[in-house]
This record gives structure tokens, sequence and C-alpha cells, in this order.
């Protein structure tokens, strides 16, 4: 299974893109908030985390078609995952839903939002409290996701805002004070350069309260 391509954005579409990996170039499903952030990097080197699916029924008799859908994180891909396993979602239909970045989906969907949700392409009512039925207990990492340390070549490292949560879930706190002390830090900044920063803040403030 390819679960990374490195190479070329060479051409960007509403619901795809073309990455060329000489002597190869592959074609790959992104979702909205995806493409927008390749929008600014045709002709430079990218690279996105894949997942494959398949499309067609063997059962009905259509083609089978292997894709691939990429994101720019294995947070972003993760958390595409688990929001298309939800029942009578699916992949095409979750594709098309994830226009705005997953820190706000998973935000809404942990705050148990239904209206927020449903704004989202092809989201009605009853599938909106489905997913909140099925994913709010699966949200806090998502929703703490802050930008990200990237090396030279642009490279996702790590998610800085779930790495200070799971210090903080290490030594004794509980989920939603982690949560609690984390919002109040980017209350106070909303980028950090590194844990060591964002830690001390959260340090700070809460002696402080």
């Amino acid at each position: 299974m390819i679960t990374r391509i490195h190479g070329k954005l060479v051409r960007l579409e509403d619901e795809f893109c073309v990455l060329s990996a000489p002597p190869f170039e592959y074609q790959i499903l992104v979702p909205d908030f995806t493409r927008r952030q390749l929008q600014m990097q045709m002709d430079q080197e990218v690279s996105l985390h894949t997942l494959h699916f398949i499309e067609g029924n063997s059962s009905q008799g259509s083609r089978l078609i292997p894709r691939l859908i990429g994101f720019t994180s294995e947070v972003e891909r993760e958390f595409f995952e688990l929001f298309c396993s939800v029942g009578g979602l699916g992949v095409k239909k979750a594709l098309r839903g994830m226009v705005r970045p997953v820190q706000d989906i998973a935000r809404s969907i942990e705050q148990q939002d239904v209206n927020s949700l449903k704004t989202l392409p092809g989201i009605g009512g009853k599938t909106a409290e489905k997913i909140i039925a099925e994913l709010r207990r699966k949200m806090a990492k998502f929703a703490l996701m802050m930008p990200t340390e990237t090396t030279e070549d642009g490279d996702i490292v790590r998610d800085i805002a779930d790495e200070v949560y799971q210090i903080l879930v290490t030594l004794g706190w509980n989920e939603s004070d982690a949560r609690r002390m984390l919002d109040a830090a980017v209350e106070e900044k909303q980028s950090y350069r590194d844990v060591d920063e964002l830690l001390q803040v959260v340090w700070e403030k809460n002696n402080a309260s």
C-alpha cells in the first residue's frame, strides 16, 4: 500500500491533484481544505500522506477502480479514516464534506454542534447526529491541532499542541482540564515555535489562575 508520495505538484483541480514522481505521475483525490493548502505550491515539491479505496461495486457488476486520497499530514489522514467510518457516510461523502480544517470539524463534533456540521456539503441533520454519537469521544487530539513544525523540505514533524496535551495527561491532568489549559494558551498566542514554548505558556497561565 502506498502511504506517502513525494513529488512535484503539476496539476490541481477541484477534486484531485497530480504529483510527478518520475517515472510515474499520480492522480490523488484531495478534500477541499487540502486543495486550498496546495494552491500556492504549484510546480513545487510536496509530500502527501495517502490511503487507498476501491471505487465501484463488484456485486452490481460495475468497474472497480483503485483510488488514492491525499492529505498534508498523518493526523489529517487519521481523522479522515475515522470520519468516513461513520455508518452511512462513506469515503466519497466524507471527501465532499471536508471543506473546513480538521480542527474545526473536530471541535464541532466534540462540542456536539449539529448546526455547524450541517453546513458541511452533503451532511444533513441525521448524519450530523450520527457523526457526533460515534466520534465525539475520539476528537480531543484533532480539536487541539495547531500549526506544526516542518523541515526544510516541507515534511511535517509533529503537532505541537498534541504533544503538549499528551504531556499534561501523562502528568495527571484529566482530558477536559488539559484541553482548557491549552485553549487558554492558544488564546494568548496562535502560533508556537516548539513544545517547550507552548508548555511554558500553559504553566504560566495555569499558575496565574
